[in-house]
């Protein structure tokens, strides 16, 4: 029997088969995805920074789910909700509401995954994902929580598959996405994981199954994948915060890969580059914690011999500028903190000067033009040899900088 999609749909042929003769490009892209996942699995935190990062993560993720959808909260009031602390006016509970959706289904999916009792990809649990996500909200004419649509629908120019289809269309998407064309070789896990979660949330996307909420459960069905292949808890969000951060590109790149015949290489791509960066951003931000606390800890190696007063001040003074991203000035150095003016506070600008210079003498800071800065570089062991000293720095060292 020839179903009504394979005519009006003849792109949906749930086959890997053009990301398998991809070029170099894609792979080489993916690579990179796997390499940076594990760096950030492995990197050591302290519990309560990895704690407040996986909670910043978490907030721009459901954000990011609903925002590209049109939810108008801000990352701020994102957090307040995931503290119990957001109050809204009737008009706009239902902001809140869908942001509560999301962070319910991602906590479910997450225990799922760390007891080890995720179920199969099923149309029963594209239903439950889809019934999360609309629960207790106001919805279309039509549109029912975990109900299979029974009438068309389109998105601006685009038709989703035929109501009569997608039953059928689900069950093959789940068959396809657990079957041999997915399985990974060993130490490719996250590799494939990531292509899964695109080509999941590209398949959704075109047959539209449901009613509403249709990209918000593509969405959620991406998260799962990623999560289940082993991608550490800050990175199985950044495909969608990808898609809402290009939003507009997000769109033409869905709309050709439908217009070209199911040509979806190209979207596969766009996705794996915006995780890709998002990597990137996220393991600049880790290694910014890990330095600061190597080099705090080298401070403290550096002075522990050195425990008088005077030295206790230079060591405090040093860990003050070490705060700071920028070279500071003299005379601003006082007012960084109020324990730095209460060091300095009745002593002679003299002595700021000679605790700066025993500091520069030790080689922990340098001065300059600009003004004074710690040398965090000087623990960056293996970053490329500096030919000279920052721009920001240049100059000879100057006892009024």
């Amino acid at each position: 029997m020839v179903r009504r999609y394979e005519t009006t749909h003849p792109w949906l042929k749930f086959s890997a088969a053009n990301i398998q003769r991809a070029g170099p490009r894609l792979w080489s892209l993916l690579g990179e995805c796997q390499s940076k996942c594990e760096h950030i699995a492995g990197a050591p935190l302290r519990p309560d920074v990895a704690t407040d990062l996986h909670r910043v993560y978490l907030a721009k993720g459901a954000l990011a789910t609903t925002a590209i959808e049109g939810n108008t909260l801000s990352e701020r009031e994102v957090l307040e909700v995931l503290d119990g602390k957001l109050k809204l006016p009737p008009s706009r509970e239902y902001l809140k509401q869908e942001i509560d959706n999301i962070v319910a289904a991602f906590e479910r999916i997450w225990k799922q995954v760390g007891s080890g009792t995720l179920p199969r990809l099923t149309v029963t649990e594209f239903e439950n994902l889809n019934r999360c996500v609309l629960d207790g909200l106001s919805l279309e004419d039509g549109a029912f929580p975990g109900v299979i649509r029974s009438h068309e629908v389109g998105v601006s120019r685009y038709r989703g598959a035929p109501p009569e289809d997608c039953r059928h269309l689900l069950e093959r998407l789940a068959d396809w996405l657990q079957g041999p064309e997915f399985e990974a070789p060993a130490g490719t896990e996250i590799i494939m994981g990531i292509i899964r979660a695109v080509m999941a949330h590209l398949y959704i996307a075109w047959i539209h199954p449901f009613g509403d909420g249709n990209g918000r459960t593509a969405r959620l069905v991406e998260y799962r994948i990623l999560l289940a292949s082993g991608a550490p808890s800050p990175a199985v969000h950044l495909l969608g915060n990808h898609y809402n951060l290009t939003r507009a590109e997000y769109y033409r790149q869905l709309d050709r890969a439908s217009a070209t015949g199911g040509d979806y290489v190209p979207f596969v791509e766009y996705a794996v580059r915006g995780m890709l960066d998002g990597l990137r951003e996220e393991l600049a931000t880790i290694r910014k914690f890990q330095l600061d606390i190597i080099w705090r800890n080298y401070v403290h190696e550096a002075f522990r011999e050195r425990k008088t007063e005077v030295e206790k001040r230079r060591r405090d003074l040093l860990l003050v500028l070490s705060d700071q991203d920028l070279p500071v000035k003299m005379a601003k150095i006082t007012q960084l903190n109020p324990s730095t003016a209460r060091a300095y506070a009745g002593k002679t600008r003299m002595v700021l000067n000679r605790d700066l210079n025993a500091l520069r003498r030790m080689g922990l800071i340098q001065r300059g033009a600009q003004g004074c800065q710690a040398r965090k570089e000087i623990i960056e062991a293996f970053l490329p040899f500096r030919m000279e000293p920052p721009k920001s720095l240049a100059g000879a060292d100057s006892a009024t900088g």
